[in-house]
């Protein structure tokens, strides 16, 4: 029903597919509760309780949480709404709103060459998410070329290579310690001037706790990039654990005060991650979720669809 709602097909994609695959153990765990808060046919005032309760336990955040279930009361009035159920769509109407990106994903815009910061915690799966998404726009016909721009730690300048070796695709690298800045400068200008690559990965240092550090070295790669290629670079994406909950929130605040960071990709979506931080992080920063890594290997990337996490989350 929500998803004829808001005119989309009923054939799913793969994406969807595997986006709602990843989204099971969410769905039976804390969000699952949602759903029983709706099978009553009246709508009573601690419906609205149980409902901001059980929001806030699954990372949506105290805020968020509140200016949502407002929201829904809201419409449930205007509307004049009286059952549970109805109300219970207007729930998911909501959060799909809430979710939806302010413009479209700049990645497959037309242009000589796209360069992409990526951006993230260590351990958060940064490197792995690099070579699943090296490995999709490789499959859609585009020439992918890396760049080992974690140069602090030599494990993250071979992990980077083992990940490209996987999506078949070249990594450019220089020895660790290396400026960073100077990584993507020699490797935006390969990208141009000898391998025509139409997209630039770049791995980025993930020290978020020296952010005044880190901060001043991510700003130099924007200079440079920018200076390489006209209004680069085109995104700045976060790789985000998705098991980290309320954390998660204070890891987007810090790379978006530090990389200005322009989208998210969701990672370990296929744990018993709760899911509502992502809620809360479009709320209360802006970023919107642009990928899902939805399991382990090089194929699990999946793009965000508001309506098919909603659907996921909580069940069509």
């Amino acid at each position: 029903m929500l998803r004829r709602l808001f005119g989309r097909q009923e054939k799913k994609t793969t994406d969807d597919v595997r986006l709602e695959e990843s989204l099971q153990k969410t769905r039976t765990g804390i969000f699952r509760q949602i759903g029983s808060l709706f099978q009553e046919n009246e709508i009573t005032d601690e419906l609205w309780e149980e409902l901001e309760e059980t929001l806030i336990i699954a990372d949506v955040g105290m805020d968020t949480t509140m200016e949502l279930v407002e929201s829904i009361r809201a419409r449930v009035g205007q509307e004049n709404v009286k059952s549970a159920s109805d109300a219970y769509l207007i729930l998911k109407q909501e959060m799909v709103k809430l979710l939806q990106p302010d413009e479209p994903l700049h990645i497959e815009e037309p242009r000589i060459l796209t360069v992409v910061l990526i951006v993230g915690v260590n351990g958060s799966g940064k490197t792995t998410t690099i070579g699943k998404l090296a490995r999709r726009y490789k499959a859609r016909g585009k020439k992918v070329i890396l760049a080992a721009g974690d140069t602090f730690r030599a494990a993250a300048i071979d992990q980077l290579k083992i990940w490209g070796d996987r999506a078949d695709v070249e990594v450019i690298a220089q020895a660790p310690g290396s400026d960073p800045a100077a990584v993507l400068f020699d490797a935006m200008r390969a990208s141009q001037e000898s391998r025509n690559a139409d997209l630039l990965i770049t791995d980025t240092a993930g020290r978020l706790q020296n952010k005044f550090n880190l901060m001043q070295e991510l700003e130099k790669m924007r200079r440079v990039a920018a200076k390489q290629v006209h209004r680069a670079p085109h995104e700045i994406l976060l790789a985000l654990d998705a098991s980290t909950g309320q954390n998660a929130i204070l890891q987007a605040k810090g790379f978006k005060e530090a990389a200005g960071v322009t989208g998210i990709i969701l990672t370990k979506l296929d744990s018993t991650a709760r899911g509502g931080a992502v809620l809360n992080i479009k709320k209360q920063l802006g970023i919107p979720v642009r990928f899902v890594g939805t399991g382990e290997k090089l194929e699990d990337l999946a793009e965000f669809d508001p309506v098919t996490f909603v659907e996921g989350l909580l069940g069509e």
